[in-house]
């Protein structure tokens, strides 16, 4: 039996590479894994952000066309309705034409506030998916 196969060899840590090697195998693996899911949350909350970003713009443009144009007939309209009672009531037909806009001002109000409240949050995915992380971290150890 040689020096190195005694096990006074092993005290003297002669075996001691072989195992720091596999140990600094398990942490370069545990490393390169932590980086992949720290990577696939990152590009998951990128496309989320570039996402919101998209729909909040295209509803912005949206909102602003209708509401450019629904002011513009909606003038139209209430001049017409002012018009047509100029001899006789205009005072009233203006009030009417008054009370119809603000009516459909609190209606569009409404249902903007609807939809805000039925959107999902803001980064719900990225957060889901975080959640699920940390608890599989809990449930290793």
């Amino acid at each position: 039996m040689s020096e190195a196969d005694s096990p006074r060899a092993a005290e003297n840590g002669h075996y001691q590479s072989g195992t720091t090697t596999g140990l600094f195998a398990a942490l370069s693996r545990l490393l390169a894994t932590f980086v992949a899911i720290v990577q696939t949350r990152v590009q998951l909350l990128s496309t989320e952000i570039q996402e919101e970003v998209h729909r909040a713009a295209a509803m912005a443009l949206w909102a602003l066309l209708a509401l450019f144009t629904v002011l513009i007939g909606l003038m139209f309209g209430g001049l017409t309705i002012v018009f047509a009672f100029w001899d006789t009531h205009r005072v009233l037909a203006a009030l009417l034409v008054t009370a119809g806009f603000l009516v459909f001002a609190g209606i569009a109000v409404t249902i903007l506030l609807l939809q805000v409240r039925s959107h999902q949050r803001f980064l719900d995915a990225t957060l889901t998916e975080l959640a699920r992380d940390a608890e599989a971290l809990r449930h290793h150890h």
